[in-house]
């Protein structure tokens, strides 16, 4: 079956690192930690996929500018503490080898840090597997689609031949920004009814369900 898309770009949290509770709870946990308003679960784990910065601008409205950087810190600490506890969604070395073997380009267009990202790309062995990334701190964070407009560029791919899979609304929103499609995962961090708006081509409630749909439709 030729290729539909020539480049597949993922979000790293929550789509293929099973991170969204430990990324709330540390968003919470540093709250606690600097004596600030906790934000819900729910709250905490809507921000999953921006930036740092927007992330804590939208967990902790009420915070004052001054502290952004002081809740950073004590998130850092909280999610480093336990990041190794956390793990790949079973099946995604098998789906991710799968494209890799069709020849697809694959990318990483996450809202973490360069430095967090590089951590959990050597965490899991998988820095070979991926042509190129890219992070909130070196463009613009989502849902602005320059993150996935600079990995087309770098890989000379055109948006009709690119896809973006996601598990929030930020990254289906950040592809029909950069005119891509794409495809939402359910087992993430936002509710998954949230995505019809954004008519993704596919919406897999497993890892598995992904891997069939790409060997079918990619």
């Amino acid at each position: 079956m030729p290729r539909r898309y020539d480049l597949i770009a993922f979000d790293w949290d929550g789509t293929l690192f099973d991170s969204t509770a430990l990324i709330a709870r540390s968003i919470q946990d540093a709250c606690r930690d600097i004596g600030v308003a906790v934000p819900s679960f729910e709250r905490a784990a809507y921000v999953i996929g921006l930036g740092l910065r927007d992330a804590l601008m939208h967990a902790v409205p009420d915070l004052p500018v001054e502290r952004y950087a002081e809740l950073g810190q004590a998130y850092r600490r909280r999610y480093l503490a336990s990041q190794d506890e956390v793990v790949l969604f079973d099946g995604t070395l098998p789906m991710l080898m799968a494209l890799k073997s069709r020849n697809h380009l694959l990318a990483v267009a996450t809202g973490k840090s360069r430095r967090g990202l590089d951590e959990v790309l050597k965490l899991t062995s998988l820095r070979e597997v991926f042509d190129a990334t890219r992070t909130a701190d070196e463009t613009a964070s989502k849902p602005h689609p320059q993150m996935l407009r600079e990995l087309m560029a770098e890989l000379g791919a055109c948006p009709e031949r690119t896809l973006m899979i996601g598990d929030t609304t930020h990254d289906l929103q950040m592809a029909a920004n950069a005119g891509v499609r794409c495809v939402g995962v359910a087992f993430g961090a936002h509710d998954h009814e949230s995505f019809a708006a954004f008519d993704p081509a596919f919406v897999a409630h497993s890892t598995a369900q992904l891997h069939d749909w790409l060997a079918d439709h990619a």
